[in-house]
């Protein structure tokens, strides 16, 4: 007997099957929608099916949010993207589905993926050829309807940012026939005009509202120019041709000139947080200058002549005093010196003996005499005192004996 499975190992082997296959992961069908049902966790349910077949499908909430742009219904034809795999409990296969477009619109799509790929080939999405924004414009100008939603949001942002940027509208037609050329002209004529940035979008729409700016001649208009622009068309999930091409794409218009127009009180607070900067740096100087200037003078004192004679006459009456007060002591030493000379010669004086009865003897010849010997009786001599001198005779003169020695 052959080798028998169960029903959960073929149910797998199917299921392996389905995602192995690369053409039912990644398929694309169209049919007409039934048996539509939106489920209060956030799936849907539906099938599609055309005059021979149906096929049941599943979009769940998760894919919802990105891959289904409208609300769905009984009897609508659409193209469904998804892959087809089994479920295994049941064993039955349905189409998860991870995008659903009306048919019709995915025409559009798939134009809108051919032109992007090939003027993405040509480089006009280039990140190196986009311009930088100007960060404080003083004309703007706007290609956009004249009335709607768009130009009533953008004035009103701009005069609350900075009512002195100059606002300048080319009013293009943004939907429609020869929507797509009037957006390039106004493009082009607001190029001439020296502007600093450019705005070109529309508020939200299906693919066909915003397919003026899926046109080629749009892209080249903008690749064209020299003026920077901004695109801001749609909603925050709508991508247009023009955003690729733009050298700044916004998700809406409302940002778009967020992006265009600076908010003039955050200038002024970024000037005034300059202005305090630039003070506080001159403050610093100027103290710095002024520590210099001060060290300067200080040099500049010191090395005056007027400073430098003041120094020498300080230096000359400081040796001044050294002079004077060295003569001095020499003058007390000499003094003193002199003091005990005259001492020493006042005790060598015979005038100083003469004090005391003490005389000084002289003959006639005023030749002093020293011994009795030199005189006789009757010769005249002088005696000299203290206080004057006396003449005298000699009246008798009396030698004294010579002691003999004890040798003798």
């Amino acid at each position: 007997m052959n080798r028998v499975y169960s029903v959960s190992q073929i149910n797998a082997y199917i299921r392996r099957m389905f995602q192995s296959d690369y053409a039912l992961n990644h398929i694309y069908i169209k049919g007409e929608v039934s048996n539509c049902k939106y489920h209060s966790s956030g799936h849907i349910y539906f099938s599609i099916k055309d005059v021979k077949s149906s096929l049941s499908c599943i979009m769940f909430a998760s894919a919802k949010r990105e891959g289904l742009k409208f609300r769905m219904q009984d009897g609508q034809t659409v193209v469904v993207g998804g892959n087809i795999n089994v479920f295994e409990r049941d064993g039955t296969y349905q189409l998860y589905a991870s995008e659903i477009i009306l048919d019709g619109i995915g025409v559009l799509y798939e134009e809108f993926e051919r032109l992007k790929m090939k003027l993405y080939e040509e480089g006009l999405f280039d990140h190196e050829i986009k311009k930088p924004i100007p960060q404080n414009p003083q004309k703007v100008g706007i290609v956009t309807a004249r009335t709607g939603a768009a130009i009533r949001d953008i004035v009103s942002i701009a005069k609350r940012r900075n009512p002195f940027v100059q606002l300048i509208l080319y009013p293009a037609k943004v939907q429609g026939e020869g929507a797509g050329q009037s957006v390039a002209r106004g493009i082009r004529v607001l190029d001439e005009m020296n502007l600093d940035t450019i705005i070109i979008g529309r508020g939200g729409g299906s693919i066909e509202d915003l397919w003026a700016f899926n046109e080629e001649v749009v892209a080249r208009a903008i690749y064209n120019a020299k003026t920077p622009i901004i695109s801001g068309t749609g909603h925050e999930t709508d991508t247009t041709i023009a955003d690729y091409a733009a050298d700044l794409r916004a998700a809406t218009p409302s940002a778009a000139c967020e992006l265009a127009i600076p908010n003039v009180r955050e200038l002024f607070a970024l000037i005034e947080g300059y202005k305090l900067q630039l003070k506080q740096q001159i403050e610093r100087k100027y103290e710095w200058y002024q520590y210099r200037l001060e060290q300067y003078q200080t040099r500049l004192h010191l090395l005056s002549p007027k400073n430098r004679l003041l120094q020498q006459q300080m230096e000359l009456v400081h040796y001044h005093t050294q002079i004077e007060t060295a003569m001095k002591n020499k003058q007390k030493q000499y003094q003193h010196r002199l003091q005990l000379y005259i001492e020493k010669l006042k005790g060598l004086s015979p005038v100083s003996k003469l004090t005391g009865g003490y005389g000084y003897v002289t003959d006639a010849n005023e030749q002093p005499i020293s011994h009795v010997s030199q005189v006789e009786a009757g010769s005249q001599i002088s005696v000299m005192m203290i206080d004057g001198t006396m003449m005298a005779q000699v009246t008798e003169v009396h030698h004294r004996p010579q002691e003999r020695s004890s040798d003798a």
